[in-house]
């Protein structure tokens, strides 16, 4: 009996305490996604591969990590934003579209 009482006492406690964390994550600020235009990507690839014909092996480690943030940035400007749908998203939406139709 002292089990029973146990488990439901952790498991509501969790419910509780579950929807509390959510919101740290999705507070997060993102970077707002701009279209580039021509000029602007031949800039940005020129830059890329200037940071690629570097000697690395001359620099700090706090200059290669200042590269390493430019690099990402930069590809992420490039990349724009995007729809990512994960395996198990587009498994239930199948079954979704299966079951109306």
């Amino acid at each position: 009996m002292k089990t029973v009482v146990k488990t439901t006492a952790l498991i509501a406690l969790l419910t509780l305490v579950a929807p509390m964390a959510s919101p740290v994550f999705a507070a997060t600020p993102k970077e707002p996604t701009v279209k580039l235009d021509a000029s602007q990507a031949a800039k940005l690839e020129n830059r890329l591969h200037e940071i690629k014909a570097m000697d690395l092996n001359s620099m700090t480690r706090k200059e290669k990590r200042t590269l390493r943030k430019e690099v990402k940035s930069i590809e992420r400007q490039m990349n724009g934003g995007g729809v990512y749908v994960s395996v198990g998203a587009l498994i239930i939406i199948i079954l979704l579209l299966i079951l109306i139709f």
